[in-house]
């Protein structure tokens, strides 16, 4: 695995990084389906979720920038969704915005969107920055994912860089022949690497697939039985604990 593949982990040895990876999944996935089950204008409440999200964070020793660098990928494409609701949603006071209307209810609308779509992503960076992408899949599978979807994301996380490493090679191979497209007529070649990288790709797929029948192979990943020590249920059960009574007095 090529240095510029690898999984977006941050190293440390936080009490948070040691947590059995099931108590992390129930106690991040708590505080994002809390904030998205709160109703509009709960600001108590997603004040909460962002603040025990500032506090695993600190525990986690996971910097705010790191954060931040990885949120930014999903959160504008999140946010781009919702960005028409302040013009769509009638209701409450008006704004002219040049030839537009902003409705304040659409606002409001937005601004919940935002404030529990920054709240889901902050907690998946957080657990994935927290734990590695083998405990996350057996922590998916002890909570009985379905286990063709865990599959699934094994395989990919596993050939993915092995697929990346094959496009760069690729890739260089065509700049070392002079290719370098200046206008979409000399599109042509990069059409034909992907072909050829698919077809790469579903040769390498197929022995994979044979050399892991004859190795055993029986459909799905090895369960590991793991107890949850006191810690591991004192993550989860605080923090569901907490919300839920910001969520029911809110």
């Amino acid at each position: 695995m090529s240095g510029a593949h690898r999984a977006p982990e941050v190293a440390g040895d936080s009490r948070v990084h040691r947590l059995d990876p099931r108590a992390k999944i129930a106690g991040l996935l708590a505080i994002t389906l809390i904030a998205v089950s709160a109703p509009v204008d709960a600001w108590p409440t997603y004040v909460a979720c962002a603040l025990v999200l500032a506090a695993v964070a600190a525990a986690a020793r996971v910097p705010p920038r790191a954060i931040a660098r990885r949120a930014r990928i999903v959160l504008p494409l999140v946010l781009l969704a919702g960005v028409l609701v302040p013009f769509v949603r009638t209701g409450g006071a008006t704004s002219d915005l040049g030839p537009f209307t902003v409705h304040e209810a659409g606002l409001r609308t937005f601004a919940q969107l935002a404030a529990k779509a920054t709240i889901g992503t902050v907690a998946a960076v957080l657990l994935a920055a927290t734990t590695t992408a083998p405990d996350l899949l057996r922590g998916f599978d002890a909570l009985k994912a379905p286990r063709t979807l865990v599959l699934i994301a094994a395989l990919m996380h596993r050939y993915l860089f092995v697929l990346g490493d094959e496009a760069a090679r690729m890739r260089t191979a065509l700049a070392a022949r002079g290719y370098r497209p200046r206008h979409a007529l000399k599109a042509a070649p990069a059409g034909h690497v992907a072909g050829a990288l698919f077809l790469r790709a579903h040769a390498r797929g197929e022995r994979v697939h044979r050399a892991m029948l004859a190795r055993g192979f029986s459909g799905g990943l090895p369960r590991e039985s793991r107890a949850l020590g006191a810690a591991d249920v004192a993550f989860a059960a605080t923090i569901a604990a907490v919300l839920l009574a910001v969520r029911i007095a809110a």
